[in-house]
């Protein structure tokens, strides 16, 4: 990956998409060839948290009966209570980018998918997410990323926040694997971002201004629709 200022917004997209995956892979997405019982797997005796009916999370998300299956079983055995709080999610995390601290960045996308904001994840939080991102209309997708880079929840993005998110991602790529980075590195991103996708140049960026400038955005766009039938 190359690291160059005018490719930030695809890096940043790209990134919670190719995370999403690496969490899909080390939960077992990878082998949808399983012919066991799909109940077996929601009739856990010693869970904390109960996910509803298979029936109704084929309704409620964009994958397929199979699909939900294999994501199930693997996110029980990693999390046999039936959910995972932010310090396993960050556990979990680590092992896919040791070469750097991802603790920062995995905060982020747990904060992005524990939409109940009750500081844990469940499985039904999970796919949800997961549906969005793989399986959403561009629309959908763009808006989860706006909503991961919106820190406070405010509707809108600060250069503050931008830079917060681009110095984790930096700490999640770790410092000896681009050695040509500067310091300032994260903050000559932010610049080009607000550049780009400020519209009106108040100082924030709006979803209608990330959505617009996103969409103009061709690298953005073929980035997001390699993941289309990712499953």
């Amino acid at each position: 990956m190359e690291w160059e200022v005018e490719g930030l917004q695809t890096v940043g997209i790209l990134l919670v998409v190719c995370s999403s995956l690496k969490l899909m892979h080390f939960l077992g997405l990878i082998d949808l060839s399983v012919q066991d019982s799909v109940e077996d797997d929601f009739e856990l005796s010693t869970v904390c948290h109960r996910p509803e009916s298979m029936d109704k999370l084929q309704e409620q998300t964009k994958f397929t009966k199979k699909e939900l299956q294999v994501l199930y079983r693997g996110f029980k055995n990693e999390c046999p209570s039936g959910v995972v709080n932010e310090e396993n999610f960050k556990t979990i995390y680590s092992q896919f980018f040791p070469q750097g601290d991802s603790s920062m960045y995995a905060h982020f996308l747990f904060e992005a998918f524990d939409t109940n904001k009750n500081g844990s994840v469940s499985f039904e939080d999970f796919v949800f997410g997961l549906s969005i991102i793989l399986r959403g209309t561009i629309n959908d997708r763009l808006n989860w990323a706006f909503n991961l880079y919106d820190l406070n929840k405010d509707g809108c993005i600060t250069k503050e926040e931008m830079l917060d998110i681009m110095k984790s991602i930096y700490d999640m790529m770790g410092k000896y694997t681009y050695p040509t980075m500067q310091d300032d590195a994260p903050r000559e991103h932010v610049e080009s971002f607000f550049q780009k996708m400020d519209r009106n140049k108040d100082g924030v960026v709006t979803i209608e201004e990330f959505i617009e400038s996103c969409k103009k955005d061709e690298n953005i766009m073929q980035s997001m629709q390699l993941f289309d039938n990712v499953i």
